[in-house]
């Protein structure tokens, strides 16, 4: 597991087995505690069946806590893509397109590219998993896009609004040259824990992941089990306060931001780049996680986000004026 949002999506997919009263996910020490009722099964055969339902996700269960291992091959690909990624990043903030220096001048481009790079993580992952759990409560009605529509809406509007309403509540701060290093500092910190835990080398990071406290996004799960018209409509718009450090690091540009329409749009631009790998998650059904190379994707993202970390991180200092900038891009 690689954050609170793989607590969420292993509590919320085993929660919805019939013969399961409880499951409780543990991100430290990497278990699940399942009670329920499973007859004279042995616990190896509940793991094997429970691993069933969860591999589409990209998880299975064993009795005994397996050795982590690190899949160096995968590697091989991800360098590659992140590589290639990160080009295109530099090519369009030459061009002006994008710019990731400080939260005073962050682009809509940029909040964009991120989503984009989140939308590949577990943090979204959870997101389309509930957009694809919300739409079965309707499906039995024949509705199959308009749970799908509402969600995706309602997503898009709180994440421009609520956004906004950040940015306004940071412009009565004076931050000044002190407050915006420490914020840019901040987010460049989460970034470089995000990539590292998306590589998968080194376990221990991911206790340290800051994110919101695990209560919102139960809050969350017990809102989509209602059977409402517009349940899909008020599920998406939840998805604001999901434990996602993607999200988190754009709520923190958009509070240094101080103002509401710089808010509203960083946050809007955001959700909008992860909206194209959502839709196909949630429309089409089709899962990162049942792929082969769900593996490669991670690590491919974990280069990318680990690069705009360390952007972020020298950059907070050259705005804050302690050192010289050391890119001409």
């Amino acid at each position: 597991m690689h954050c609170q949002s793989c607590v969420l999506m292993t509590e919320s997919e085993l929660m919805g087995i019939p013969h399961i009263s409880v499951a409780k996910s543990n991100l430290k020490n990497h278990t699940v505690k399942v009670t329920g009722d499973f007859g004279d099964k042995s616990p190896e055969a509940i793991a094997e069946e429970l691993s069933a339902i969860l591999s589409k996700r990209g998880y299975s269960l064993s009795v005994e806590k397996k050795n982590h291992r690190v899949k160096w091959h995968e590697f091989r690909l991800a360098f590659p893509f992140a590589l290639g990624f990160i080009a295109i990043f530099i090519f369009l903030q030459k061009i002006g397109v994008v710019n990731l220096v400080n939260v005073s001048n962050l682009s809509y481009g940029t909040a964009f590219i991120v989503g984009l790079v989140a939308s590949i993580s577990t943090c979204m992952a959870v997101v389309g998993g509930l957009a694809l759990s919300v739409s079965a409560n309707f499906a039995k009605a024949g509705e199959s896009f308009r749970p799908q529509i509402l969600f995706h809406f309602g997503r898009l509007v709180s994440f421009f609004i609520l956004g906004g309403v950040i940015g306004a509540i940071g412009s009565g701060f004076e931050l000044g040259v002190t407050g915006m290093f420490v914020l840019n500092l901040a987010v460049a910190v989460i970034l470089l824990i995000l990539g590292v835990n998306l590589l998968d080398v080194f376990p221990i990071m991911k206790k340290i992941q800051p994110t919101l406290p695990k209560f919102f996004g139960e809050q969350v799960r017990v809102l989509k089990g209602l059977n409402h018209t517009l349940t899909p409509f008020l599920v998406g718009v939840a998805t604001f306060f999901l434990p996602c450090g993607f999200t988190q690091s754009m709520q923190i540009y958009s509070f240094g931001s101080g103002s509401f329409w710089t808010g509203a749009l960083t946050m809007f631009s955001f959700a909008l780049g992860t909206f194209p790998v959502l839709a196909l998650l949630s429309f089409s059904s089709v899962g990162i996680h049942s792929k082969a190379f769900f593996g490669i994707f991670f690590k491919a993202a974990g280069i990318v986000v680990i690069f705009f970390g360390l952007l972020n991180f020298t950059n907070s200092f050259v705005g804050a004026g302690i050192i010289p900038p050391l890119f001409s891009f």
